[in-house]
């Protein structure tokens, strides 16, 4: 860092789905998305319990979600930098949420009363542990002391990297995201057929391929892994694999077994997956995520 450079935050939003213990070691900001579930908007001082978030919707609670609020990305960005720092904030993929779009809109409305100073906006083109992992890279390059620079530049080049599996274990949530049709939704869940699906490199999230059973999808996502990886595999066994949930730990730790089996890693982060990814996924939901060749 030169000696003029101001320090730099790292701030993301609620959908990196990163534990909450990271987020307190790390003293990482985020900006909240919010939920509705059953009229009741939660996101701010009010959250549910993430089990009862997903006991609710097994329960058929009707749940919705909406974006960051500008206005509460202006009063963040603006204590920032009046406490002397610059912002390299990532956002949730502009493929799936307006929260990248309106964090750009509250930047550039805050910049011009702080001038010399920097807020960059990154779409990360990623979803929940995706855009975790995303963030993890950036601190830990952060904390070896790379420039603010150095650390945006590594984001930009590596961002279609961040390789993204899912599989849910109920095709309904889909079905009402709109991802599937009613057909296909009826017809899968009579066949047990289990879709394994990823984020593309427009950071939408689409589907790759179809299994029958639980069992067989969970394997699918370590199998996409084996596919996309390519000549990023580490040879350090300690690099970051991200697994995340819609509390259903068992099958985390299983997937986490069958990539420790399949490619020797032993550094992995398992957290839940926020309401607002829920609210789309659904419980039973498994993602995993890694830096691979290609998405």
């Amino acid at each position: 860092m030169s000696e003029n450079a101001r320090p730099f935050i790292i701030s993301t939003d609620t959908t990196a789905d990163l534990p909450e213990d990271f987020v307190k070691e790390n003293k990482l900001t985020l900006h909240r998305l919010h939920y509705i579930v059953d009229g009741i908007t939660y996101g701010d001082d009010c959250e549910l319990d993430i089990k009862d978030f997903f006991d609710r919707m097994r329960n058929g609670a009707t749940v919705s979600t909406f974006a960051t609020n500008p206005d509460k990305s202006k009063e963040i960005f603006r204590k920032q930098l009046s406490d002397g720092y610059d912002i390299l904030h990532i956002a949730f993929s502009s493929g799936l949420s307006s929260a990248y779009s309106n964090s750009v809109m509250a930047a550039k409305e805050v910049l011009p009363d702080f001038p010399g100073a920097r807020i960059e906006v990154i779409d990360s083109l990623c979803a929940s542990g995706g855009q975790g992992l995303y963030v993890w890279y950036a601190l830990q390059l952060q904390k070896q002391g790379k420039s603010f620079d150095e650390v945006l530049n590594w984001l930009k080049e590596n961002k279609l990297h961040l390789c993204h599996s899912f599989t849910v274990d109920d095709l309904a949530y889909l079905h009402r995201g709109g991802r599937i049709s009613k057909t296909v939704k009826i017809f899968g869940t009579l066949l047990n057929v289990k879709p394994v699906l990823h984020v593309d490199n427009e950071g939408k999230l689409v589907p790759v391929t179809n299994v029958r059973g639980r069992k067989k999808s969970l394997i699918g996502l370590v199998d996409q892994m084996e596919a996309h990886i390519g000549n990023f595999r580490p040879e350090d066994k300690n690099a970051m694999i991200i697994i995340t949930h819609g509390d259903c730990i068992d099958d985390a730790e299983f997937v986490k077994e069958k990539v420790k089996e399949r490619f020797g890693y032993t550094n992995f982060m398992i957290s839940q997956l926020s309401p607002t990814i829920g609210s789309h996924a659904g419980p039973g939901t498994i993602a995993l995520f890694y830096l691979g060749n290609e998405r």
